[in-house]
C-alpha cells in the first residue's frame, strides 16, 4: 500500500482517487476551503480527510495534483512550502514550460513526474489513459499505483514536459474542433440551415487527427482555402458571431502558400512550414514559410 495525497478531488481527481482506493492504496485529501460537491466526491471515492495539508504530506509518498490549469503552480508552491520530499505528479492540462518551471523552480518534491490524462474520468466501464514522463524511479512509482486499474499508463520518455506537450497537442485540436462546431452551428442556425448542416456532417468520413498523411494535400490547397476562410469571417461578422478562429485559420493557411498545388511533398515538409523560425531547410526546395 502507498499513501497518496490527491489535490484536489474534482470530477477527474475523485475518479482517479477511487481507482487508487480500489487498488488498495490510502488516499488522503484536504477539505479546508473545499466545496460540498468536493466533499461528496471525496467520500464517494473512499478518500480520507486530513485536517491540514502538512498532515497529509507528512503521511504521503506521492502527491497527485489534479486541479484546474490556472491553479497548478499555486498548488505546487503550497506543497513545496511544506518541504515535501516524496514524488510530486502534476497531471494537469498545462504547457510543457509550466511543468518544467514547477520541476525546476518550485520543486514541490524530490522528483516531479509530468502526467497527462486522456479520456473521461475512469470507472464505470470507462478506460482512461495516463501518460507519464520523468525520471525512471519516480515514474515507476506513479505507474505502479494504477496496476490493474481503469487508468492505463503509457510512458512518453524521461523529459518532464513530454506528457504535457502531448496533452496540449491533442487539446489544440479537440477543444478547438468542438468550439468551431459551436460557431458553425450558430451560423447555420442564423440562416435557418442547421438541419442541412447536421445532415452534411453525418456523411463525412474523414478521420482528421488520426491520419496526418493527408496534410500535404491541405498545404497544396491552402492558397484557395485562405481566401475562403476570409469569406467565412465576413459571413460570421454579418451574423454577429465571433470571427477570430476563421481569421486565425486564414493566417495559418498562409504559411503553406508556397506549396500551391504540390500534393506530393513529404509530410514533414508540410509540418515544418508551420515552424518557419526553427529551420532553414524545411523541405526539398529549402523554402521557408512566410512571416506573418
Amino acid at each position: 500500500m502507498t499513501t497518496v495525497t490527491v489535490l484536489h478531488p474534482g470530477s477527474m481527481g475523485a475518479a482517479v482517487a477511487g481507482e487508487l482506493v480500489v487498488g488498495g492504496h490510502e488516499v488522503l485529501w484536504v477539505p479546508k476551503d473545499r466545496s460540498e460537491n468536493t466533499w461528496r466526491r471525496a467520500r464517494a471515492a473512499g478518500a480520507t480527510a486530513c485536517g491540514s495539508l502538512a498532515e497529509a504530506l507528512s503521511r504521503s509518498a506521492v502527491v497527485l495534483s489534479v486541479c484546474p490549469p490556472q491553479a497548478a503552480e499555486d498548488v505546487a508552491a503550497a506543497v513545496a512550502a511544506h518541504g515535501f520530499a516524496g514524488v510530486y505528479a502534476d497531471v494537469n492540462a498545462i504547457s510543457p514550460q509550466r511543468v518544467r518551471r514547477i520541476a525546476e523552480e518550485i520543486r514541490p518534491g524530490s522528483a516531479v513526474v509530468d502526467g497527462a490524462v486522456f479520456g473521461q474520468p475512469p470507472g464505470e466501464g470507462r478506460s482512461t489513459r495516463l501518460y507519464l514522463a520523468g525520471v525512471g524511479s519516480a515514474v515507476d512509482l506513479v505507474a505502479s499505483l494504477f496496476t490493474d486499474s481503469a487508468l492505463h499508463v503509457c510512458r512518453v520518455g524521461d523529459t518532464p514536459g513530454s506528457a504535457s506537450a502531448l496533452k496540449m497537442a491533442f487539446a489544440s485540436y479537440q477543444k478547438a474542433a468542438r468550439t468551431l462546431a459551436g460557431v458553425a452551428h450558430a451560423l447555420a442556425d442564423a440562416h435557418g440551415v442547421g438541419d442541412h448542416l447536421t445532415a452534411e456532417a453525418e456523411v463525412m468520413i474523414s478521420a482528421i487527427l488520426s491520419d496526418p498523411e493527408y496534410l500535404p494535400s491541405v498545404a497544396a490547397r491552402a492558397w484557395r482555402w485562405a481566401p475562403e476562410m476570409e469569406e467565412v469571417a465576413d459571413t460570421l461578422r454579418a451574423a454577429d458571431l465571433p470571427t477570430d478562429m476563421a481569421e486565425a485559420t486564414a493566417r495559418v493557411l498562409a504559411y503553406w502558400e508556397e506549396d500551391k498545388d504540390q500534393y506530393d511533398v513529404p509530410l514533414m515538409h508540410a509540418l515544418s512550414r508551420l515552424r518557419p523560425g526553427r529551420s532553414t531547410e524545411t523541405g526539398p526546395d529549402n523554402k521557408q514559410g512566410p512571416s506573418l
